[in-house]
């Protein structure tokens, strides 16, 4: 691979800035505060640098992306941005009490509601059992991502659109799957110290620690629409993709238990699962066909072998309530094997 200055021939950072810190990166004003500004200069930086990711440079060009995103999630994030800052020498700026921390005071301040709709939305909510934003959502007055943005505020969390990341594989290969589809998250990358990870609310103590047992430092929030979370885990975690690597994780554990004991682990060997159709599965086309055909030749067989009866005891004649009869028949099989077999 060419050894490319990506920084100065992509971004125009000049040479002399090493490693850029997020403002530059950005290419915002030192200490910028408004958080639309730096989400419009991420999204504007991210489709230029997608359009390097090929041939030889589509490694490179995935890493940029990636400490882009995490300068975002930073920047955007309120409480991470004020101890980036002071990283960087800035005094702690003093808190504005008229910032804007309800899901639908944010909303009404964006005008993506109006206020008189502010007491319906409440009792809409109230009646379900429902947060604010799952509420507006459902009242289809505010689609998922502003939705998710309003929550974020509330949380003092950053936003995350997952259709603009590509998650870091070493990262997701701590996470089992069935971790992250009982949490409902998806882990992103490792910055400054912690694992960022994409929730649908508000995380659980329950997967911090998990988060923190697995990967040894804490995690990060950061929030993203519930649908692409699940789409995303859809992707990333297909059944087979990474468990593998979970269970070796297991093994490793498990093995380290026996070393410290000295006594081996006892294991359970679990039956071979049988490549068999659930007797609960629905059928398919195909089995659905066959088994109406296979029906329709009982129903046949079952009209002939009753007409032939009457034939053989009637010395080979056969009259209308014979043939009737072997109808009757045939339709009492069909019933059958429909309600039973074909269905």
């Amino acid at each position: 691979m060419s050894d490319i200055d990506v920084y100065k021939e992509w971004l125009g950072i000049p040479a002399d800035v090493r490693p850029p810190d997020h403002y530059t990166l950005l290419r915002l004003v030192m200490f910028e505060d408004d958080a639309e500004k730096v989400r419009a200069n991420y999204r504007k930086l991210n489709a230029h640098v997608r359009k390097y990711a090929t041939g030889q440079y589509l490694l490179r060009s995935q890493e940029l992306l990636n400490e882009l995103a995490k300068a975002m999630l930073c920047l955007t994030d309120p409480d991470g941005k004020v101890e980036y800052d002071r990283s960087l020498g800035r005094e702690a700026p003093a808190v504005d009490e008229s910032e804007t921390r309800t899901v639908l005071q944010y909303l009404v301040a964006r005008s993506l509601i109006k206020r008189g709709q502010v007491s319906e939305i409440e009792h809409f909510a109230e009646a379900r059992g429902l947060s604010h934003r799952d509420a507006v959502i459902q009242m289809k007055l505010v689609e998922p991502p502003d939705a998710c943005r309003a929550l974020a505020a509330e949380l003092r969390l950053s936003y995350a659109d997952l259709e603009d990341m590509l998650p870091d594989d070493s990262v997701l290969d701590r996470i089992p799957r069935r971790v992250v589809k009982r949490h409902s998250c998806l882990p992103l990358f490792e910055d400054r110290g912690c694992i960022l990870v994409a929730c649908s609310d508000e995380p659980s103590h329950e997967l911090e620690e998990e988060i923190r047992i697995r990967c040894g430092v804490p995690m990060r929030a950061v929030l993203a629409v519930p649908r692409s979370i699940n789409q995303a885990i859809a992707k990333y975690y297909a059944p087979g993709m990474r468990e593998e690597a979970a269970e070796d994780v297991s093994a490793k554990s498990a093995n380290s238990k026996e070393a410290k004991s000295g006594k081996p682990e006892k294991t359970v060997q679990k039956p071979a699962a049988k490549e068999v159709r659930s007797k609960s599965a629905p059928l398919t086309e195909d089995q659905k066909r066959e088994r109406l055909m296979i029906t329709a030749i009982a129903t046949c067989w079952s009209i002939i072998g009753t007409v032939g009866l009457f034939w053989f005891l009637n010395n080979g004649v056969v009259g209308v309530p014979q043939i009737m009869i072997g109808v009757v028949a045939g339709a009492v099989v069909f019933g059958l094997m429909k309600a039973t077999y074909a269905r």
